[in-house]
């Protein structure tokens, strides 16, 4: 497929991005370099310079709603896109409300509780949307465990799978952008089937 089919066959697909964060900020950058035109961006929290060790964003960008910020972002690399903003927590019903018209749905959340809601939410709500987690993107090293797994019908997995973020053992940038671009890279395979 050349790229101009590429960029022919993503301009009409939209992209759920839950979470604005490392992964969230990272994917959504790729994703809209390679042709994906509409994103819903959904993120709550603000930039802080712990932050930019990982995520898609600039010492300007520090204090800045993740949403508004990745928006900005967005526009600079494509001024065509279309991208709507929440600036939420997101809830079981947030999620069911907000991604109703999206094509696929990125997961970027930091605890392992929100992850499991959006997962039960999806598989109960549209266990036909395409759903891909980032699990285990700590520390340093192991990128041979990096990985893709398929969970179920439409629940995807992108990491490791094990590695939990700590203070002992952080989440910075080489890991996090690996499986960021895992994420980007599995959703364009299934937008593009």
């Amino acid at each position: 497929m050349t790229w101009e089919e590429i960029k022919e066959k993503l301009k009409g697909k939209k992209i759920g991005i839950a979470g604005c964060g490392g992964l969230g900020s990272n994917a959504t950058v790729a994703l809209a370099r390679i042709g994906v035109k509409s994103f819903v961006l959904a993120d709550f929290d603000v930039i802080e310079a712990s932050n930019l060790n990982r995520q898609y964003f600039f010492k300007r960008q520090v204090g800045e709603k993740k949403v508004n910020a990745l928006k900005d972002i967005l526009l600079d690399i494509d001024d065509a896109l279309m991208i709507e903003t929440h600036d939420i927590r997101l809830k079981a019903t947030d999620i069911t409300s907000l991604f109703a018209a999206c094509d696929l749905i990125i997961e970027a959340f930091d605890k392992a509780e929100a992850k499991q809601m959006i997962v039960e939410t999806v598989i109960e709500n549209f266990p036909e949307k395409p759903l891909i987690l980032g699990i285990g993107l700590a520390g340093v090293g192991g990128f041979d465990k990096l990985r893709q797994e398929k969970w179920s019908d439409n629940i995807y997995v992108c990491g490791d799978s094990v590695t939990e973020c700590s203070d002992d053992f952080p989440p910075l940038a080489p890991r996090v952008c690996i499986v960021a671009n895992m994420q980007a890279n599995l959703a364009i395979e299934l937008l593009l089937r």
